[in-house]
């Protein structure tokens, strides 16, 4: 592999679209597809190039990396009817830092590997806000030559990158932490609910807390949010219904019994039904003082 490989990004969303700008901006070729072609407009204009298919782009592509929705998409991008398995290159290597089911990043990786083609499951957290700064969490599963092999390029998107297992390693690992994103806005929520309906200002109860050992990076920016009731989306309330679901679907795999999971796959499901695309922080809503 070349010290600048070309790149191939598929899936400019929220997420997506800075983090193809931040690989152009560190001088990697990016060869781009999104559903929405104007968001592929967007980055070709800024340098990047596109391709009339998923295999297309793979077959110019020394990495290709996606960043879609949902399990479906990243099944049908990668191995539907001109799909990235159709087209890519023994050698290239593919990254996936959607949040999808671990069993399919598993599948993708057996079956990529027996054409001679490392794929890794690359998650990420730290939102729209870490996206545009490239200071996204990482966390990897698959193969750890084909890991050290990209880490460069991961190094342009995040700076915390933990390769944490084997295939689908990386998934788990995401799940673990969007457990533990969702039970910590609804503890946020509802200590501001507390407060608000006790007659005491939920602005002083937040900065009081930012400086003891409730103190998190939610507290600060979703309580703030909260606060402000501004609630455009930096991850949007469906995406997290969809992890919940992911995490439930591993609590069952695990033979566990995880309460708080259950009950925030229910409190976030309540919100995407109301309002899918407002962001997660919006839990807040749902909680108004009981009328007798």
């Amino acid at each position: 592999m070349s010290a600048q490989p070309a790149v191939g990004f598929i899936g400019l969303g929220i997420m997506g679209l800075p983090m193809a700008r931040n690989l152009l901006r560190a001088g990697y070729p990016v060869c781009a597809l999104n559903r929405s072609p104007g968001r592929v407009a967007t980055l070709v204009a800024e340098g990047a190039t596109t391709a009339a298919s998923p295999a297309a782009l793979a077959a110019i592509s020394d990495v290709v990396l996606t960043m879609l929705p949902d399990t479906p998409d990243v099944e049908t991008v990668v191995l539907g009817v001109d799909g990235v398995a159709a087209g890519i290159r023994p050698g290239a290597v593919f990254i996936d830092m959607s949040t999808i089911d671990p069993a399919l990043s598993r599948r993708l990786a057996d079956q990529l590997r027996a054409a001679g083609i490392p794929a890794l499951d690359a998650p990420v957290s730290g939102g729209e806000k870490g996206a545009i700064e490239a200071t996204l969490s990482i966390m990897v599963g698959g193969d750890e030559a084909a890991f050290e092999r990209i880490l460069p390029i991961l190094q342009a998107l995040g700076k915390n990158i933990t390769r944490v297992g084997e295939a689908g390693a990386g998934q788990i690992a995401k799940a673990c932490n969007q457990l533990i994103v969702a039970v910590t806005i609804e503890a946020v929520a509802e200590a501001l609910a507390l407060a608000s309906a006790s007659g005491v200002d939920p602005a002083k109860v937040r900065a009081a807390l930012l400086g003891g050992f409730a103190q998190s990076r939610i507290l600060e920016v979703h309580g703030e949010r909260m606060l402000n009731a501004s609630y455009a989306p930096g991850f949007k309330a469906k995406l997290h219904k969809k992890d919940l679901d992911i995490v439930i679907a591993a609590e069952h795999d695990a033979h566990l019994r995880l309460p708080a999971a259950e009950l925030l796959r229910e409190r976030m499901t309540e919100l995407a039904e109301r309002s899918p695309d407002t962001d997660h922080s919006a839990l807040r809503t749902l909680l108004a003082p009981v009328t007798a």
